[in-house]
């Protein structure tokens, strides 16, 4: 029977997780700005902020994800597995963006 709620309620944490990161990167997503007639980005997680969209497409260089990663932990207190979660949402919504323009 214990067995049984603590299941439940692991079940019931990782769909309140779940929520809390779609959460976060429907944040992190309505904080980057896409500039398609200069064709630039603005990440709220990188000091430079603006990137060429080509840049942001082949975002796996090492500086922003760091970026990414200490922005998450230190905003909104993910650890490795939540960031890594939440780099793949964001990542994959951008470059939908990008790609289609808005």
């Amino acid at each position: 029977m214990c067995g049984m709620n603590g299941e439940k309620l692991l079940k019931i944490k990782l769909t309140m997780d779940k929520e809390f990161l779609n959460k976060v990167i429907d944040q992190i997503v309505s904080e980057t700005d896409i500039d398609y007639k200069n064709e630039k980005v603005n990440v709220p997680f990188h000091p430079f902020k603006l990137f060429p969209t080509f840049f942001i497409l082949h975002i796996l260089i090492f500086i922003v994800i760091s970026s990414f990663s200490d922005h998450c932990k230190d905003v909104y207190s993910l650890n490795k597995e939540e960031v890594e979660y939440v780099w793949d949402k964001y990542k994959s919504i951008i470059k939908d963006k990008i790609e289609s323009n808005g």
